[in-house]
């Protein structure tokens, strides 16, 4: 049954009197964008040529034969006086106009009959033709489970990677933002370096040198938009299609990806409690170009790289003619004893490209992240990112120099290792207490999150599908591993919930995994 016929002017249909276009092809062309943007779908039955006439204040004649060339064209089905609905195309050229299987006259077969049939596949259902590397990314998870909370009842506990919002200092920063605004807004308007501002880029080099042991000048320091723009910088710029590059594993799946994009082969190397294992990825690519690592804190794990596999690295990577990236994603905050010095820091050859971010130092959505490359590869990495984006917003880049000169990043970043410790103790406490011999932790000793490892056979995908259905939003181990890992576990994040949700979030996994008040196991599956 056709659907209902639509007013052509309720949706958008409108003539212009004045123009010299002929009100027929006017009509004609608005009918035949409609059809062709899905503004008017197959099937749907539209008004006669009188009562579309009397709607845009035109003769039948004029309506009469905008129809006729839209079905001439195989655009509409119907005759005069039977009533006019949208065909079924199966194919719309690189011109825009409809394949329906019809000649110009609009006789003969029909594809469009087995459109009606249901033949006719949607956008939502035919299979994208992708590059390779296109199809490559498809495979790579990054969808975890996500709790559904019930509307109204607060953010899900445990989310993984995200800072303490609730202890960002919000007012500072917005004016931080609104004086920089006030002052310079005229010459924040103009394009920026590409390399990024410089006063930005004057802290950064700063910062790094002093908390991370870094080794460089303002110059080596790109400001890209997050970590996750600067890894792809650099698997564009050090990739050629089929290299293969070393990637933790189990490990950060947007490192994987980057590499994707760029046309290389992520080649799986395994983690121990020292880190990546150098010798097991030499083993299974040689011919690497690149080796991504978390040295520092190794995600999703949270080992630290002990210093003869640094130096094994550093040295695979002089004699390999290879590169080094180093995500330093988290290294702010350790809560027992001082923060590693970088494995840049280590680097005598120019070998490794470091990478931050401020996304889990202040929040997400700021989109400031860095590169420091050696000073060989500065041109370069200061041309790709010109042709690939410009620059970053400059106004959060100013303002973000600020926020560091005045000493507020600093001091923001003393209250959070301080609060973060404290809600990953807690995070700790609360888990041995609610979940029994079911899940064990280790002290929060660096970080934002922590591993659940689940014991009694208990597969952590099921478990966090669980989770997520009585609002915990943990994500499975497994899913960060590119060869299968051999124990189950939950990334636990801690530094964006409270305390008092810390506690209901861990009875809330205690209910999911169907652990009985008193602490034992009824089952887990």
């Amino acid at each position: 049954m056709p659907e209902p016929s639509p007013s052509l002017a309720a949706v958008g249909m409108t003539l212009d009197h004045a123009s010299g276009v002929p009100l027929s092809r006017q009509i004609y062309q608005r009918i035949r964008a409609a059809i062709l943007s899905g503004q008017l779908g197959p099937g749907l039955r539209l008004p006669s040529s009188r009562r579309l006439a009397a709607e845009l204040g035109v003769s039948r004649t004029t309506t009469l034969a905008a129809y006729e060339r839209l079905r001439d064209e195989g655009y509409l089905d119907g005759r005069v006086g039977a009533g006019t609905t949208v065909a079924f195309l199966t194919d719309l050229g690189a011109t825009g106009r409809g394949t329906t299987g019809r000649g110009a006259t609009g006789r003969g077969t029909t594809d469009v009959d087995a459109g009606r049939a249901g033949a006719r596949r949607s956008p939502a259902t035919r299979r994208p033709r992708l590059s390779r590397q296109g199809a490559g990314l498809t495979g790579i998870r990054w969808r975890m489970p996500v709790a559904m909370a019930a509307p109204g009842s607060g953010p899900a506990a445990f989310p993984v990677g995200r800072p303490a919002f609730d202890a960002f200092p919000a007012e500072l920063w917005s004016k931080v933002v609104a004086r920089r605004a006030r002052r310079s807004i005229g010459a924040l308007l103009r394009y920026q370096h590409p390399a990024g501002y410089g006063p930005l880029r004057e802290a950064i080099a700063a910062y790094v040198g002093m908390a991370r042991g870094v080794r460089c000048t303002p110059e080596q320091v790109l400001v890209v938009s997050g970590a996750q723009a600067g890894l792809s910088l650099v698997a564009r710029l050090l990739l050629d299609p089929g290299d293969p590059a070393w990637v933790e594993d189990p490990g950060y799946y947007g490192a994987r990806g980057a590499i994707v994009a760029a046309g290389g082969v992520p080649s799986p190397a395994p983690v121990d409690a020292d880190g990546l294992d150098v010798d097991a990825a030499r083993r299974r690519a040689p011919l690497a170009r690149l080796a991504y690592v978390t040295p520092s804190h190794q995600f999703p794990l949270g080992v630290t790289m002990s210093l003869p596999r640094r130096l094994a690295l550093l040295e695979w990577a002089r004699t390999a003619d290879a590169y080094v990236v180093e995500d330093d994603y988290d290294s702010e905050y350790r809560y027992v004893g001082k923060p590693l010095p970088s494995l840049q820091g280590l680097d005598a050859d120019g070998r490794v490209l470091y990478v931050g971010s401020f996304s889990k130092v202040l929040f997400p959505a700021l989109r400031i992240g860095y590169v420091v490359v050696p000073e060989d590869l500065v041109e370069p990495f200061v041309t790709g990112h010109r042709f690939a984006a410009i620059h970053v917003p400059a106004l959060e880049q100013a303002a973000l120099a600020d926020f560091i000169a005045a000493g507020h990043f600093a001091r923001h970043i003393r209250r959070m290792r301080a609060l973060y410790a404290e809600r990953g103790a807690t995070l700790v406490d609360a888990i041995r207490r609610e979940l029994g011999g079911l899940v064990s932790v280790a002290p929060a000793r660096a970080g934002l999150h922590l591993i659940g490892w689940l014991a009694g056979g208990t597969a952590d995908e099921p478990a966090a599908l669980r989770a997520a259905a009585h609002g915990v939003d943990t994500q499975p181990l497994s899913a960060h591993a590119i060869e299968p890992y051999g124990r189950p576990g939950l990334l636990l994040g801690y530094a964006a919930t409270p305390a008092p949700d810390i506690v209901a979030g861990v009875r809330s996994l205690a209910a999911a995994l169907n652990v009985t008040p008193s602490g034992g196991a009824v089952s887990s599956r």
